[in-house]
């Protein structure tokens, strides 16, 4: 899968940026024609409106055109009557305040598009990690090929600290992989022949050969990039608040300035109430108060990669957690080693980390681990496989040793039960030396301590009715924690794909929350409603993200919930409270008490109310969790 590939697929959103550019230089322009002109007023020019009348045609006309398509369509948001609010400025004479609207929508604008295009901008991060080409090896010569001519069989060399374009098995060389964005595990996984290799995933310090199993566009990365881009497509593009809002305000401002032109029979009135009207509170206190509160969460360590998360996060009702990395620390530890009668112990674990270390799975690293810290020396491997479903076989120092599950053991020998011990809650594998069972390894990814005041305070502090804890790990390790942070809804063994399928399931039922790390859960993160990520592992983890935690603190999920409800409280407050009092003006415009110079004037007090009101949401609260 090439560059251009997903440059093609990510298709219609990329105008987003350009878009949102055009409105940015529009706001630029308004914004230096405002600075001239006082400058040229206080310096007593009369030249002081012409900086006014440009940014109004550059600028304004635009916008009141592409506005004025939106109202043939019968789409009523604020943002029309802000084009009607810059038209009525230009016949008022008051081109200051016109160009101060022309200033705010424009702004507005653009911070909309560049948040709507956050998510191909996922699947541009994703698609950075591939090659264009790989290394095809016939015979003895090495030649450069595109992706898509790489077929079943073929020999890929991968040299060092490149990404591998294909999924095979390793059948010359030894070095190391970083395969985390696909597993969410921070480990290094040694490769030897016979190991399997998965595209993606960086390679070490050493070149490896590598026979392909599948084609480029087979393999397990282009179908997380497959899911991604139907996750992108799928995802309902969200109104602004403004909009939702201006939906019923819009209409009622023309009605009251239209009644108030026939009863009068002035059309001055009519201008009046349009002038009080100007959706300024909506326009300009919306923004402040996302802005706010983005600040407010960066000081928290919480980058919020698309404000559409804020909005929404206070309305979610399910939350689907992670295991690892979310709910556990992502580092399993061996605590439990039953050895059969006469196996030594010492012996046993030095053969089971030889091997393990050749291995993928987050176990294999927890062996090793103890393997170092009984000062039990490695010991070589010299043949290397690892069947599915039947675990990580080899011979170490002439002994042929197995690292598998326990349901494995048993299909093949069911009488093999006897020589196990209990099932526990958690993680095991059973180590067979020379076909005999030598150890039963039992396992435990230690939960975050506040796992379960952050599980059980959801449902009472947000509202949060339903919690599910969805993993890509075997059923007892993850009901063991399930248990533990007080979890009742558990999915276990779900690969990404699953994951994102029930994500969506979810979301059809209430909005949701997605919280995980790791690249397998970008998926999901995007099919969620509000998408957090924990962690900075991963670039396209954060992209797909709605928010990210950087110091992965379930704490910090809990702060991230309640400045998006603080900050949809005050917008609330700042945008209905000045739609009031401006209706309010509108009736006395209406009435003839207020002329288009006072109620510009009275519009203007009523824009400084919302947006010290909308501050607000930059600054904290006495406490910001309640966990």
């Amino acid at each position: 899968m090439s560059h251009a590939s997903v440059a093609a697929a990510t298709g219609p959103t990329d105008a987003h940026p350009v878009r949102s550019r055009r409105y940015l230089v529009i706001a630029c322009i308004a914004l230096g024609a405002i600075a001239l002109s006082l400058i040229l007023w206080a310096a007593g020019s009369p030249l002081r409106p012409w900086p006014l009348y440009a940014a109004l045609l550059v600028g304004g006309a635009p916008l009141v055109l592409e506005l004025a398509i939106k109202l043939f369509k019968g789409d009523f948001g604020s943002d029309l009557l802000a084009a009607v609010s810059i038209v009525t400025a230009v016949l008022l004479g008051e081109y200051l305040a016109g160009t101060l609207v022309v200033l705010m929508l424009s702004g507005g604008q653009a911070i909309e598009t560049y948040a709507m295009g956050r998510a191909s901008s996922a699947l541009e991060a994703l698609a950075k990690r591939m090659p264009s080409v790989a290394h095809r090896r016939t015979g003895d010569a090495l030649e450069d090929v595109p992706l898509d001519k790489i077929a079943v069989d073929d020999l890929v060399v991968v040299l060092p600290h490149e990404a591998s374009p294909v999924d095979g098995v390793v059948v010359e060389g030894r070095s190391v992989m970083d395969e985390s964005y696909l597993t969410g595990e921070p480990y290094e996984i040694s490769k030897a022949p016979g190991s399997a290799v998965l595209s993606g995933a960086i390679n070490g310090e050493n070149a490896l050969t590598v026979r392909a199993q599948r084609t480029a566009r087979d393999s397990r990365y282009a179908q997380i990039m497959d899911v991604m881009r139907a996750s992108q497509q799928q995802r309902p593009q969200m109104r602004r608040m403004a909009d939702r809002l201006g939906a019923w305000y819009t209409p009622l401002a023309i009605l009251i300035a239209l009644a108030a032109w026939g009863l009068s029979g002035d059309p001055t009135r009519f201008l009046a109430v349009l002038v009080v009207a100007t959706p300024c509170p909506l326009l300009i206190a919306i923004p402040v108060a996302i802005i706010g509160a983005v600040s407010l969460a960066a000081r928290r360590s919480i980058i919020i990669r698309d404000p559409v998360a804020l909005e929404r996060i206070d309305t979610c009702r399910t939350m689907i957690l992670d295991k690892t990395g979310t709910l556990t620390f992502g580092r399993p530890s061996l605590v439990n080693q039953h050895m059969s009668e006469g196996v030594g112990s010492e012996r046993t674990l030095a053969l089971a980390a030889s091997l393990e270390r050749y291995s993928k799975h987050p176990l294999a690293a927890a062996v090793v681990k103890a393997a170092e810290a009984a000062n039990t020396p490695l010991l070589p491997v010299s043949e290397l496989s690892e069947p599915p479903g039947h675990g990580l076989r080899g011979v170490v120092e002439g002994h042929q040793v197995t690292v598998t599950s326990r349901k494995a053991v048993l299909k093949n020998d069911p009488e093999a039960e006897g020589l196990l011990p209990p099932l526990a809650g958690g993680l095991e594998c059973v180590v067979l030396v020379d076909g005999a069972i030598a150890a039963t390894y039992q396992f435990r990814d230690a939960p975050r301590p506040d796992g379960n005041a952050f599980v059980a305070h959801l449902d009472k502090h947000h509202h949060i009715d339903r919690v599910m804890l969805v993993s890509g790990d075997r059923a007892n390790e993850v009901e063991y924690l399930a248990r533990e942070v007080g979890i009742d809804l558990v999915r276990a063994g779900q690969t990404p794909e699953q994951k994102v399928a029930i994500t969506r399931e979810e979301t059809e039922r209430a909005p949701t929350i997605f919280v995980g790390d790791g690249i397998n859960d970008a998926p999901a993160l995007l099919a969620a409603t509000v998408g957090v990520a924990m962690g900075v592992a991963s670039d396209v983890t954060t992209q797909a993200a709605g928010a990210v935690i950087l110091d992965s603190s379930l704490r910090r999920v809990d702060e991230l919930m309640h400045i998006g409800r603080r900050m949809r409280t005050i917008a609330l407050q700042s945008a209905l409270g000045g739609m009031a009092l401006s209706v309010v003006g509108m009736i006395l415009a209406s009435m003839g008490y207020l002329p288009p110079v006072a109620g510009a004037l009275a519009q203007e007090a009523i824009d400084v109310l919302a947006i010290f009101n909308a501050l607000r949401a930059a600054f904290p609260s006495r406490s910001l969790s309640d966990m």
